[in-house]
């Protein structure tokens, strides 16, 4: 499926609006910025603190790149530095490495207008169902604990909040009394951006098309909302999949941490 996305023009305005203008996720977290750097500063040990924009020249950046590990040797949660391979200068990646962090997955940023997302129904036996209780919360977790394999329940309060304060859409994927996928939007005010997250589905159930059936799911939310863009940051699992319901690479990025 063909997009018409504009690629400079949206990279530019998601630079812009996500990364060195972000707002702060959670009524507890920060934003700090300067020239050079934009941060995100969580509170607590489930929380997700990290530079998400930066504009180094040669000369200043071993010197700020030493000063933003040390804050990330401070920060109570999850640390990162958000590399986007069109940051500057070009060998950022390999200057972070020097600094200690340890470069982890490519994954690609893929974009598509909401309104250009087409409808898929989830296949036969699967209903999506709008989360709202702690309950289901709770089944979320367990499904993307299964689903890609790791604890997530750091998420859980994140997903209470976001459900309560109507900054997140969760979606639960079901068939019968069996949760089989869970996916999770979330809300930027005062951005042309919604982003996507999740969207795990239990390896018997894979290939089936309920992904592109929560990507579509969410998307419509979205499009009543006001919402102009979606965002995912992919990795190359489901990179395909998005690109073939309209979405488009405008970006790579890679998150680097300490080791």
């Amino acid at each position: 499926m063909g997009s018409d996305l504009d690629i400079a023009a949206v990279r530019a305005v998601l630079d812009r609006q996500l990364r060195r203008d972000l707002a702060p996720s959670g009524v507890r977290a920060s934003a700090e910025r300067d020239d050079r750097l934009s941060r995100h500063v969580g509170v607590g040990r489930d929380s997700w603190s990290g530079v998400v924009w930066s504009s180094l020249d040669r000369a200043s950046a071993d010197q700020t790149i030493a000063a933003a590990v040390a804050w990330l040797r401070t920060v109570e949660g999850h640390g990162e530095w958000k590399l986007y391979h069109h940051d500057s200068p070009a060998d950022l990646g390999e200057r972070l490495t020097r600094a200690g962090l340890v470069a982890g997955s490519v994954e690609a940023v893929m974009v598509a207008e909401t309104a250009s997302v087409p409808d898929f129904a989830p296949p036969a036996g699967v209903e999506l169902l709008d989360v709202t209780s702690d309950e289901d919360i709770d089944r979320v977790v367990r499904v993307h604990d299964e689903a890609f394999g790791d604890d997530h329940s750091r998420l859980r309060a994140e997903m209470q909040a976001g459900v309560a304060e109507g900054s997140m859409d969760v979606v639960l994927a079901v068939a019968g009394d069996e949760a089989v996928s869970a996916a999770r939007t979330s809300y930027h005010p005062g951005t042309d951006f919604a982003g996507l997250w999740g969207g795990g589905t239990l390896e018997p159930w894979r290939g089936r098309g309920i992904y592109r059936a929560l990507v579509s799911h969410r998307a419509r939310r979205a499009q009543q909302r006001g919402v102009r863009y979606l965002q995912v940051d992919a990795l190359p699992t489901s990179r395909p999949i998005l690109e073939r319901v309209g979405f488009t690479c405008v970006a790579l990025t890679t998150p680097y941490t300490l080791p």
